[in-house]
């Protein structure tokens, strides 16, 4: 009996304590959730704010000397690319006429091999048309002058024949008549013959002429397959239109033959890409804090010098950007291409305005709203917003406390400041006319594009 009693009040203190336990689970983990949930609250602030954009970048020179393959573009060798069989590291320093890079050369000295063989084929053609004239002009000549002979014979016969009859003197002077013809048109034969023949061998010796100086170009342009550098300087590639760099084993086209650059360290830009969502809000001049990732510890300054009007789609990306350029301020040697720049644009910067966390907005039927700490609703109305915060304009005061999340409850509470809504759908009509105008102009312009561009086609037709 002893044991049992003992036993039961073994299983009363387990059961105790595992009462204490869930009843301590519960506190924590519900009345501690509903606490949390009740402190997702924060204050209006009051100071200044800044609309800010941060993008990635590459730095760049902004003056450059390009460092060229041959020009090609005079279609003697008939290559449309070229391919780099090797080329120096990029950010070695060269001094002027240092090796850069050599080309392959095997597609050339094919093209040049043949076009030797066509010159001996040529020289081969204008050697025997010289020949021909030579024998046949000769020809030519003999055969006038035994014309001119046989003219002067019959000249003598006929002085010899006045004892003759009238018959035989007539014959005689109709056989004079004769060979004088002959001799006549022999004579215009031989100089129609004689330009034929300087025609022919000005043709062919223009021919050969013009395969020497071929020749002379290809030979010089081959001596540019062993590219060297134009000026002292660090060599950086040349990056193509899909963002790769151009290296050992590339090929480029004739047409755009830069291999590499010689860029002028002292004025950098950072290129960078802005999406299509956040163009709008970035204009010429806006100022620009960088950052260069490889020397966390630096700060730079910049200004945007340069936006895109046309979008581009990145390789291997569906987002639309556009091209921004930014000049820094600042020159300092530690800042070489291409290096990666962290840019925060400074859209706008506000002083003395209220504003909260972005995440505290909700909407109505498109009216904007926050929950109050005092149980209400309260309209409103916004102004900018970066990425995290958004700008309070009219509906709430420093220091005011606002939920995060949406409080229990809520849809009890009733709503403050209506007469705002005015405000609001008045500012929302201005900005869909703004948008409305900005539409029209761009159709009228591509409308007035179109215009010109037909004129132009009928002018020339």
């Amino acid at each position: 009996m002893a044991s049992v009693a003992k036993t039961k009040k073994r299983y009363f203190w387990w059961i105790l304590v595992a009462c204490v336990a869930a009843t301590g689970a519960y506190y924590f983990f519900y009345m501690d959730k509903k606490q949390s949930n009740s402190d997702l609250i924060v204050k209006v602030e009051q100071g200044d704010f800044e609309v800010l954009i941060t993008v990635t970048g590459e730095l760049q020179a902004k003056f450059f000397e390009s460092i060229m393959g041959p020009d090609m573009r005079s279609g003697v060798f008939r290559i449309n690319e070229l391919r780099i069989q090797d080329l120096v590291d990029e950010g070695t320093i060269v001094n002027a006429g240092d090796y850069i890079a050599e080309l392959d050369r095997s597609a050339a000295n094919n093209v040049l091999r043949d076009h030797e063989e066509r010159i001996d084929r040529q020289e081969v053609q204008c050697e025997t048309v010289r020949m021909d004239t030579t024998l046949n002009l000769r020809g030519l000549r003999d055969d006038l002058l035994n014309r001119e002979f046989g003219l002067e014979e019959l000249r003598l016969r006929l002085e010899q024949s006045i004892y003759e009859p009238p018959a035989t003197i007539r014959q005689i002077e109709i056989e004079l008549e004769r060979a004088h013809r002959a001799l006549e048109q022999q004579r215009r034969l031989y100089a129609l013959r004689e330009q034929h023949y300087k025609n022919w061998i000005y043709d062919v010796e223009r021919t050969l002429n013009l395969m020497n100086r071929q020749h002379e170009q290809m030979v010089e342009i081959l001596k540019g397959f062993t590219v060297r550098a134009p000026r002292n300087g660090m060599v950086i590639y040349r990056r193509e239109r899909n963002g790769q760099k151009r290296r050992t084993g590339s090929t480029m086209s004739i047409w755009d033959n830069v291999i590499a650059t010689l860029p002028d360290l002292s004025t950098m830009i950072s290129k960078t890409y802005v999406n299509e969502i956040d163009i709008s809000k970035v204009k010429i001049g806006q100022e620009v804090r960088i950052g260069v990732d490889a020397f966390p510890d630096r700060n730079f300054t910049g200004i945007i010098t340069a936006v895109a009007d046309i979008g581009e789609q990145l390789a291997n990306t569906d987002a639309k950007v556009f091209e921004v350029l930014i000049e820094v301020n600042e020159s300092d040697p530690i800042m070489r291409p291409p290096m990666t720049t962290s840019n925060t644009i400074v859209v706008s910067a506000k002083t003395n305005v209220n504003y909260i966390s972005i995440d505290a907005i909700y909407s109505q039927d498109s009216i904007p709203f926050v929950y109050t700490a005092n149980h209400t609703k309260q309209v409103v109305v916004l102004g900018e917003a970066n990425e995290n915060e958004i700008i309070v304009e009219q509906g709430l005061s420093s220091g005011d406390q606002v939920y995060l999340n949406i409080p229990e409850n809520s849809k009890n509470w009733n709503m403050a400041g209506e007469e705002l809504i005015v405000i609001i759908k008045q500012r929302a009509l201005e900005k869909k006319r703004e948008q409305e105008e900005l539409e029209r102009r761009a159709r009228e312009e591509s409308r007035n594009e179109r215009n010109r561009n037909q004129q132009r086609q009928g002018g020339r037709r």
